[in-house]
């Protein structure tokens, strides 16, 4: 069991801002980790990654939480296909695009992703996908920060070719591919400036991610 103090630490109200924190707590050491919300807004997308393979089990859990995410009318239409095959990795890798912004900066083979979760339409039990593949998808990607990993989560890509390097039946629409891997590269948030919202590499090489100001997003009750 973990110790009392701890416990009572996993709930922490600020009277002061009324706000509930729930963190998450490492009852081994005692200490606290990040909380969800810097995980989130600390997580960027990975698109170079060390030729190091990612275990089993983290890319497991990863779909086990997917599973587990929310869906509409709680149909549950999603399917996986994890890939970590070294062949197959050169050829779904070859069915991507990256990098809209920056068409030289996607990865090489030697930075490729070393796997992919490949979400999948199940159409025998609903026709659309709805939301339910962005929530998956944003899933994984969380559960993959959290064991190291970069992600990407790709929408750019051949679905006739991957649909037939990965033998997808006929009943299912290939939605989105999660590419997975250890980060070799360290892209940072920027502030978007005079609209431009396009991500750029600075004299070192290092990517940044212009994001739009929280005032310029966020009303209160009513838009006007």
């Amino acid at each position: 069991m973990p110790p009392e103090d701890v416990v009572e630490d996993l709930h922490l109200y600020d009277p002061e801002e009324a706000k509930l924190y729930s963190c998450q707590t490492d009852f081994r050491s005692g200490g606290k980790l990040e909380l969800i919300y810097e995980k989130i807004i600390s997580r960027r997308t990975i698109r170079k990654y060390k030729p190091k393979p990612v275990p089993r089990e983290t890319l497991i859990r990863c779909v086990d939480a997917a599973r587990l995410s929310p869906s509409g009318a709680n149909l549950q239409p999603l399917k996986y296909i994890i890939v970590d095959d070294e062949h197959l990795l050169k050829e779904v890798f070859s069915t991507t695009k990256w990098a809209g912004y920056l068409p030289d900066y996607g990865p090489s083979e030697e930075e490729m992703p070393r796997a992919y979760i490949a979400i999948l339409l199940d159409k025998t039990i609903r026709q659309t996908p709805g939301h339910d593949a962005g929530i998956a998808a944003m899933s994984i990607s969380m559960v993959a920060y959290d064991e190291g990993l970069g992600s990407c989560i790709l929408g750019a890509i051949d679905r006739a070719r991957l649909r037939k390097i990965l033998k997808v039946p006929e009943h299912l629409d290939v939605l989105l591919l999660v590419a997975l891997g250890y980060p070799a590269e360290k892209p940072v948030l920027d502030e978007v400036r005079d609209g431009d919202i396009k991500y750029w590499l600075d004299e070192n090489g290092v990517l940044h991610v212009p994001k739009r100001p929280l005032e310029e997003v966020l009303r209160w009750n009513r838009y006007e």
